[in-house]
């Protein structure tokens, strides 16, 4: 058996999208996996049971995997979690406003050209 505790970083906490995903990506894995949060569990092969943990930022959950392949299957889902479910994570502002993001800088192309 293997378990790792993570934390929901994302704003919108475990939604649809990341569930279906976590879901799919579970299923992939021969291990029986669940998705703990405090006394409610979740088979993370389920969709419906992801959801109904109602994983919002902030939480601490628990992935805990039992099988050939737990290891495999926990370190996955951990990486899969601490990236924000792959999402890009757009900062907003007190008014709601999206914030522009610092940018790393980009090479100016312009100065490359030369003239016609």
């Amino acid at each position: 058996m293997s378990e790792i505790n993570v934390i929901i970083k994302h704003p919108e906490g475990l939604h649809a999208r990341p569930a279906a995903l976590l879901a799919r990506m579970a299923q992939q894995f021969q291990s029986d996996i669940k998705v703990i949060l405090g006394r409610w569990s979740a088979d993370a092969k389920s969709i419906l049971e992801i959801l109904t943990l109602g994983a919002d930022q902030g939480a601490e959950v628990c992935v805990s995997a039992d099988g050939e392949d737990a290891d495999q299957a926990v370190e996955a889902i951990r990486e899969f979690v601490e990236a924000n479910f792959g999402e890009e994570i757009i900062e907003r502002d007190e008014t709601g406003e999206p914030q522009e993001l610092d940018k790393p800088d980009e090479p100016d192309h312009t100065q490359d050209q030369t003239p016609s």
